[in-house]
């Protein structure tokens, strides 16, 4: 179905507006973050939320001003005084009055006779702007505006303010704005009734325009009613989006797997350890959803160490006992290569074919490996996002399993269950998401959680200590390698930047290797994948005692041997990071230690965050956190990956919002899947206006 045409005025190019010259729109296409074969539009600019408002109503005169405040006032121009010839530094200066006193507007460099332009001597102009003071005389230095008395209602008596960029003038963004509300249609009602008499909101366009044309200074205010209604709007497409992909995932229906249970068993009695009831709950979970016809789409959640790769595991066990193959997909070689290390001995114990297959391999070996999957001997693949190549055809792909979901979009998502025509899906992650977060990023799963660890790990002692103590921190921890420890040390950047003030993996590299010699290791995102896993085989084989690292480590790499993560710069990490890379400690039968080594002085928010990680280890309870100090987009590094960033909804804020969103896009889907008649016209037209044509593209005929 196409786009409805009432939405065109707002699909025009911003080009087509009175004053947007080449310049100025390539400005605006880069300003929004659109790719340069496009062009910025005039949705671009509606959803461009003000982030407050200057109040320009107080007219009471000169005499009524004071100095600071902001003042909208009727003058009669009397004279102009031009700066003497060949001093440009000296000011233009206007004076002026109304009959309650006197003022002077100043100008600096003001060349070309454009102020005795606009401020004809004899003549009245309404002017406005901050109220200053200068030898005894009131001023106001460059006016906001200057306004001839028949066109007073051009000036904005309450003007929003918009985050700008270099080169994009205020004045110049208030003009487009104004012009685009201009071309608001009147849009079809797509929220429930009930819920806006409840709320008491206006319509989409009449809250477009409260916000972007304010009466008053409050109209545009976070929790003002125009702005509650278009945060729900977002999340309201937002979650329609989510839904129809998940019934696009679930729609070709899946395979009621067969299982005998006899792999699973053989499994479990190889592990080394016993499950624990979350496992055996996420377990039942899997095997309900694979013995039924629709396809699975769970979300496996479980904090650092909960044992979700032996979950993955034991379903993939299970679709192997129904004749079909399992795919497992990591997001780096190093963590595909180390799923594979661990899964390998249990897969060997119970004859399980399992194999590995990254980009970096040789020809011949994948070509190999290509064979095999496609002649259905082997059971398990490993590998990265290689496995969805074009070349690589399984012979029947029964489950795929993404390990760290939150660097795969929905869209890969739904690639990934292309390759295997009734592949049922569980994603796992290690970053605890909360409620929230789960509704915005994966409102199309089923949600399985890991809350407890595995009984035999043990706690990890969390310090944090200033910079200043760094003689101190070496001294200690010579003794404890010399007991046969293992340590991480983790640095924010890989070499020395001017602008942060941060000792880089390469220097405290260099640092640690006149204490330590050869003892240290160092792994980056620069270096080859050959040359990480070597420096990661000298950690795991004990060969080298200190592995100096950026966050490459943060996710998955498990050498049970070391016990102390040091964390340097840890003010500059987030607390989910923080949480994942201490994770990485605490995995062997030793008693752990992570220590955060911070640069004084910190701010109140970095301050907190480390007061968060030393009192609790429980991944949830942090994330909770997290999303209180940072808010949602950074939580799941999603400012980078194109995954929902919002515009009008603002998380902190509208958060509760959520919640009636996601019911209120169930109820509509389950009344009317097809999205047809009035009510449905409307919901299309919401989705096309927050720009998610993929999902429209995925209505299922009725």
């Amino acid at each position: 179905m196409p786009r409805p045409s009432t939405l065109d005025p707002l699909f025009r190019s911003l080009n087509s507006i009175k004053g947007v010259g080449p310049q100025l729109s390539a400005l605006l296409t880069r300003f929004f973050g659109i790719a340069e074969a496009d062009q910025a539009i005039a949705l671009d600019v509606l959803m461009h939320m003000p982030v407050g408002a200057i109040d320009r109503r107080r007219m009471d005169g000169v005499s009524g001003t004071y100095v600071g405040h902001i003042a909208t006032l009727l003058l009669h121009i009397d004279r102009h005084q031009p700066p003497p010839r060949g001093k440009p530094h000296i000011p233009h200066r206007v004076f002026a009055h109304d009959e309650t006193g006197d003022i002077q507007l100043v100008f600096f460099r003001a060349a070309g006779g454009w102020v005795e332009r606009a401020l004809p001597v004899g003549e009245e102009r309404y002017v406005s702007g901050e109220i200053g003071f200068f030898n005894g005389d009131k001023q106001i230095t460059h006016p906001d505006f200057i306004v001839e008395p028949d066109k007073f209602d051009t000036l904005p008596l309450v003007q929003p303010v918009y985050p700008l960029t270099q080169g994009l003038s205020s004045k110049a963004l208030t003009k487009i704005v104004r012009q685009v509300v201009d071309w608001l249609p009147d849009l079809p009602e797509w929220m429930p009734a009930s819920r806006r008499e409840t709320f008491g909101w206006p319509a989409f366009s009449g809250a477009m325009q409260a916000v972007h044309l304010p009466q008053a200074p409050g109209d545009g205010e976070l929790t003002a009613p125009p702005r509650m209604r278009l945060a729900y709007d977002e999340y309201l497409a937002g979650q329609l989006a989510l839904l129809l992909v998940r019934s696009a995932l679930i729609a070709p229906r899946g395979i009621a797997r067969q299982m005998t249970g006899k792999i699973v068993a053989r499994v479990e009695a190889a592990l080394p350890f016993s499950l624990t009831a979350g496992q055996v709950q996420a377990i039942a979970d899997i095997h309900k959803d694979l013995a039924a016809p629709e396809r699975m789409s769970r979300l496996l959640q479980g904090d650092v160490g909960s044992g979700k790769t032996v979950v993955a595991l034991m379903a993939m066990a299970a679709v192997a006992e129904s004749g079909s193959q399992s795919a497992l997909m990591a997001p780096t070689e190093l963590l595909a290569a180390q799923h594979f290390r661990t899964l390998k001995p249990l897969a060997d114990a119970v004859k399980l074919n399992i194999i590995l297959l990254t980009g970096k391999q040789s020809p011949a070996e994948r070509r190999a490996a290509r064979e095999a999957i496609a002649s259905g001997e082997v059971a398990i693949v490993v590998g990265t996002h290689a496995l969805f190549q074009a070349d690589v055809v399984f012979h029947d792909l029964g489950l795929t399993v993404v390990d760290e979901q939150h660097r795969f979009g929905v869209h890969q998502r739904l690639a990934l269950s292309e390759k295997g025509r009734h592949a049922d899906l569980l994603v796992m992650t290690a970053t605890p998401i909360p409620r929230t977060l789960v509704l915005t990023h994966f409102g199309d799963m089923a949600v399985s959680i890991l809350r407890e660890k595995p009984a035999n790990r043990q706690p990890i002692d969390t310090a944090i200590l200033p910079m200043s103590q760094y003689d101190r921190v070496i001294a200690r921890l010579q003794a404890r390698i010399e007991e046969g420890a293992q340590a991480f040390w983790v640095c924010p950047l890989v070499e020395e930047s001017d602008v942060l003030d941060v000792v880089a993996a390469e220097d405290r590299f260099a640092e640690l290797k006149k204490v330590f010699g050869d003892k240290v290791a160092l792994v980056h995102g620069r270096l080859s994948a050959s040359e990480k896993q070597a420096a990661m085989d000298r950690f795991i084989a004990d060969d080298a005692k200190i592995l100096v690292a950026t966050t490459v480590i943060e996710v998955g790499v498990d050498v049970p041997n070391a016990t102390i993560m040091i964390i340097e710069h840890a003010e500059r990490f987030g607390l989910a990071q923080l949480h994942q890379l201490r994770g990485r400690v605490g995995r062997g039968a030793a008693r752990s230690a992570c220590l955060l080594l911070y640069k004084e002085p910190l701010s109140e928010t970095a301050q907190a965050r480390l007061d968060t990680i030393r009192s609790t280890e429980d991944g949830f309870v942090i994330a909770e956190r997290d999303l209180e100090l940072r808010g949602q987009g950074d939580l799941l590094g999603t400012r980078q990956s194109g995954m929902p960033g919002y515009h009008l909804a603002v998380p902190d804020v509208h958060r509760h919002l959520l919640e009636f969103a996601h019911e209120d896009a169930q109820a509509a889907l389950a009344d009317n899947p097809g999205l047809t008649g009035e009510r449905g016209e409307a919901l299309r037209t919401l989705l096309y206006l927050f720009r998610k044509d993929q999902a429209v593209q995925l209505i299922r005929a009725g």
